[in-house]
């Protein structure tokens, strides 16, 4: 059995108290004295506790630790939840359980989870491995729902680095695992360095479907991450038009020419190209803005007016050839799409890291974002230049008032009480990632999934946390991954 054999369960706990909350703290649900009927009962069920520091402001979150690579599943002994786990979509069944889609980006593939349910892991199974994405890794993650979009469930992941399978797959979550070496492309959205392609809410824009893909190109000279739109009838991912974000005002040039507060006018411009490089070349020879590597996108949640509000989270890229081009340390983007055009709107940078005298001062490579009607939460990935005091530290979740700006600091990775405790190491930052709002599907308020790479921690034997079913590659990354429910965060 894969346990964590150097560290006792009661030690761990304590580690964590700063964090975790006790095990039987809440129980969701209507109750109504029906002793019989389980419901949702949020608690710790890894061996592996949550190694997080709150800020004081936020002292009354409690962080479950729901999985690890290091656990063993009732119903699936020999499952491995493997290398960097990142974007997810969680459905809840007619029957009461959980279904949870999860990408394993270093493992190329997609895991399905299912919760009891009280919301307690019981069976994992990839239903898409690394022979399907031709090796090609599975980054962010968004679910297409009916209840959010008039259609599916349908799960959309990007191919962003490793293999040749550049583009978005789009995967149906309940497909047999004796499928999962096939995969299923969507040609009509276009190959990119795919971080995510995200679908917006069906009341944006009635009659349309709408999808945005984030491309997460690393240009070294030239910011070339560029943002995709997809334009189609209701419910159909294959028949629309393509897109590239076009900032009207010809004084702009590069990303770094849009300050923090100020809006401009964009349009979007059709694309004929689908393949990536002559996507990229076209793109470029239209004008399309480029950013410094392109992450994660979400949408506001709420009346259709918010729905039409996009946020994208930039990372930055620390180069001599882009300073002044593109970010070194990430921003933030709010875009308005107009009422009755989807290719007309405005683009505001409303957070930006390179202004080391800014609200967003401390960010060092935000990743992946996750917007409520009221908040954007945004998830941190250190590319390893910590070069200011406010910039020094491990990855840090951000809430960012959407109602009147306001940016704080909902919590840091504690690396260095989980190296004591043999989980990974201080000198290789971990991700936070994968972050949902999950209020809905479990009946309870200000409830959210939030995920970390951690990197740098693998077992001790040796060994590696890598599924032979996802990945049965000889060099896989194997490191392991966490997954945590967070109970008490505003949405």
């Amino acid at each position: 059995m894969r346990t964590l054999k150097n560290v006792l369960l009661g030690s761990l706990l304590v580690a964590s108290a700063s964090s975790c909350s006790k095990l039987d703290d809440f129980v969701g649900g209507h109750g109504g004295g029906d002793d019989k009927k389980k419901e949702v009962a949020l608690k710790n069920h890894s061996d592996v506790p949550a190694y997080f520091k709150l800020d004081p402001a936020f002292s009354s979150v409690k962080v479950y630790s729901l999985l690890s690579s290091g656990d063993v599943l009732m119903d699936s002994p020999d499952f491995v939840y493997g290398s960097m786990a990142d974007g997810a979509g969680l459905i809840k069944e007619d029957d009461g359980t959980f279904t949870l889609i999860n990408n394993l980006e270093a493992d190329y593939s997609i895991a399905r989870i299912t919760f009891d349910e009280t919301f307690k892991p019981m069976k994992g199974e990839y239903i898409l491995n690394a022979i399907a994405t031709a090796s090609t890794a599975q980054c962010s993650g968004s679910l297409i729902t009916p209840e959010e979009h008039g259609f599916g469930p349908m799960y959309l992941s990007g191919g962003e680095w490793g293999g040749a399978s550049k583009g978005v797959f789009s995967t149906d979550p309940y497909k047999s695992v004796s499928n999962a070496a096939v995969a299923t492309m969507l040609p009509a959205f276009g190959q990119w360095s795919t971080e995510n392609a995200v679908v917006i809410g069906k009341d944006a824009f009635p009659g349309k479907t709408v999808a945005f893909i984030g491309d997460d190109h690393s240009d070294d000279e030239v910011p070339s991450g560029q943002l995709g739109m997809y334009v189609g009838n209701h419910g159909d991912l294959n028949g629309g038009k393509l897109y590239t974000l076009k900032v009207s005002d010809d004084s702009i040039a590069y990303e770094m020419d849009m300050e923090e507060g100020e809006t401009y006018e964009v349009e979007f411009v059709e694309m004929q190209e689908r393949t990536i490089d002559l996507l990229d070349a076209e793109a470029k020879e239209k004008g399309a803005m480029g950013f410094s590597r392109l992450e994660d996108i979400d949408w506001r949640r709420g009346i259709p007016a918010n729905q039409r509000e996009v946020y994208m989270a930039v990372t930055g890229r620390k180069k001599d050839g882009l300073v002044g081009k593109g970010t070194l340390y990430g921003r933030v983007y709010k875009l308005v799409l107009s009422e009755n055009d989807p290719t007309k709107g405005t683009i505001t940078c409303v957070l930006d890291g390179d202004m080391l005298d800014g609200k967003a001062k401390s960010f060092h490579s935000p990743d992946n974002i996750v917007v409520t009607e009221n908040y954007a939460y945004i998830q941190e990935d250190p590319n390893g230049y910590p070069d200011t005091a406010d910039k020094a530290h491990y990855a840090q979740l951000y809430q960012f008032n959407l109602n009147n700006g306001e940016l704080k600091t909902v919590l840091e990775c504690d690396q260095d009480a989980a190296a004591a405790n043999g989980i990974g190491t201080t000198d290789n930052n971990w991700e936070i990632t994968g972050m949902i709002d999950v209020s809905k599907e479990l009946g309870i308020d200000n409830t959210f999934i939030m995920i970390t790479q951690n990197h740098g921690w693998v077992p001790a034997d040796g060994s590696g946390f890598t599924d032979p079913m996802a990945n049965s590659s000889a060099d896989a990354t194997k490191e392991g991954s966490q997954l945590f429910v967070l109970k008490g965060l505003p949405n």
